[in-house]
């Protein structure tokens, strides 16, 4: 079997380790034996729809989206849309996200255009409360930064938030799942990403893959489908990833609670406890045995 990742745009829309995702990719289908390539998708570049089983975009500032909306949507829009409607997969992180829905208004207020294949809409809080961003101190006001601990298929998703965007979800897509730590989408309805048929778009920096074996290999499998019906991969020895896993859910639990702890004079143990809780079933299934 093989499989094409489109790279789109890995020297301007790579923020936060987000080139990571694609090295993950690529070495579970090595593992595999599945031959994995990269094609980058540059400014100018044409997409082949036949060509792409999986697309990948990474976050960036503003600067780095006003420099690509243009090129996205009249350059590679119809050819990414028409993949998609046939079967393609994406992971498509913050900036990438923001910009596969129908807009995204900036800090400056004004809007630059999204491919609208993601039914939903991006408003940065500055331009959503009426404020003007002075400085870094008031840049950094309205942004939803920190860990962010997501429920996805009955286990959880793990890795960091940092964007100053609030994404809000039309009818024409799902969630990706629900917030158990962090800000998620916008910081208000308790949801985090959202989906459309194999796209998936979030706000998981870190890079989220290598720490989310899950997520990998639900985004392998469902871009091979495109091509040879429904695939089931062969098992990995994922004991190092779990651990990790299960160790960053561990370090962001403690971060949150030693956080309560400094404004709560009753401290951390009743959040403690509860999160504990919600996190408990998840974490048995992910323990390797």
């Amino acid at each position: 079997m093989r499989l094409t990742i489109g790279y789109l745009y890995p020297s301007i829309m790579s923020q936060y380790g987000d080139r990571g995702n694609i090295i993950c990719l690529l070495q579970r289908c090595r593992w595999r034996e599945i031959d994995a390539q990269v094609k980058a998708l540059e400014m100018g570049d044409k997409v082949d729809p036949s060509e792409i089983d999986l697309f990948f975009m990474g976050g960036g500032a503003d600067s780095h989206q006003r420099l690509i909306a243009q090129d996205l949507v009249e350059v590679k829009g119809e050819a990414i849309r028409k993949a998609v409607e046939e079967g393609a997969a994406a992971l498509l992180i913050c900036g990438g996200y923001q910009l596969f829905g129908h807009f995204y208004r900036t800090f400056r207020g004004d809007d630059l255009p999204g491919l609208g294949i993601l039914d939903v809409h991006t408003i940065h809080w500055a331009a959503e409360e009426g404020s003007i961003i002075k400085d870094i101190t008031t840049a950094g006001k309205g942004r939803m930064v920190g860990n962010l601990i997501v429920e996805w298929q009955g286990k959880t998703l793990i890795g960091f938030e940092n964007h100053g965007g609030r994404t809000y979800l039309g009818p024409k897509v799902s969630p990706l799942g629900k917030v158990l730590l962090g800000r998620g989408n916008n910081g208000r309805d308790g949801w985090e990403g959202a989906v459309y048929k194999n796209v998936i778009g979030t706000y998981l920096h870190g890079p989220v893959l290598p720490k989310n074996p899950h997520l990998a290999d639900y985004l392998i499998a469902a871009a091979l489908s495109r091509r040879y019906g429904q695939v089931e991969l062969t098992p990995l020895d994922d004991r190092l990833e779990w651990e990790a896993h299960v160790h960053a859910l561990q370090r962001a639990r403690q971060a949150k609670g030693e956080a309560i702890a400094k404004t709560s004079p009753t401290g951390p143990k009743a959040w403690a406890h509860s999160l504990a809780d919600r996190f408990a079933a998840s974490l048995k299934a992910l323990r390797p045995s």
